[in-house]
């Protein structure tokens, strides 16, 4: 379990790779945000990498308990695919600095332990739209003229552009609308 100071400085780190960049995130420029020594941080995580990595295992948290919350759903699979946008885009355009680091995987592909737990990550939740689909095309909601593998690309990939797309505008305020023109889009490509 994280300390309220852990908390702090990981808050405090996600703001910092939102502002500055991945590069910005030193121990030092951490220490001057939060007002206290290097050293004192070191008290707290050994390193930056432990900081980074202790972000991404609360974004891996966050998304297993979507993805709970999907399985123990009655839902149809196009109304879990919505569900996971809709929640997505919420936390996207509440704390648009998550973004930042939720999608900086290239920057974390140099260092071993966090690239592996992007990856971790990005599979566990390919398999649950994977999942999703084919619970849908077994049903017959969603199409199977098309694998249910490069459905789930599909739907990744759109969500990706379009929440990287607002980040690089800076328009986090249209993510909302915009998510529910792709929701809309996908719903139609989805079904069968």
């Amino acid at each position: 379990m994280l300390t309220d100071r852990q908390i702090e400085i990981i808050n405090k780190s996600i703001d910092i790779i939102a502002t500055k960049g991945i590069q910005g995130l030193t121990i030092k420029n951490l220490s001057k945000e939060i007002g206290i020594s290097e050293p004192a941080i070191y008290r707290h995580f050994e390193s930056k990498t432990d900081i980074l990595l202790a972000i991404l295992k609360i974004f891996e948290e966050m998304s297993s308990f979507m993805d709970d919350v999907l399985k123990d759903s009655s839902d149809t699979a196009i109304g879990k695919i919505e569900f996971m946008f809709t929640n997505i885009i919420e936390i996207f355009s509440n704390e648009p600095s998550h973004i930042s680091v939720i999608f900086s995987e290239e920057v974390f592909k140099n260092e071993e332990i966090l690239k592996n737990k992007i990856v971790e990550i990005m599979n566990t939740k390919e398999k649950t739209i994977e999942d999703i689909l084919l619970e849908g095309q077994n049903k017959g909601e969603v199409r199977d003229d098309i694998d249910n593998k490069t459905l789930a690309l599909i739907v990744m990939g759109s969500l990706r552009f379009m929440v990287k797309q607002a980040d690089l505008r800076n328009k986090h305020e249209n993510l909302k609308k915009e998510s529910q023109k792709l929701i809309d889009g996908l719903r139609l490509i989805l079904k069968k």
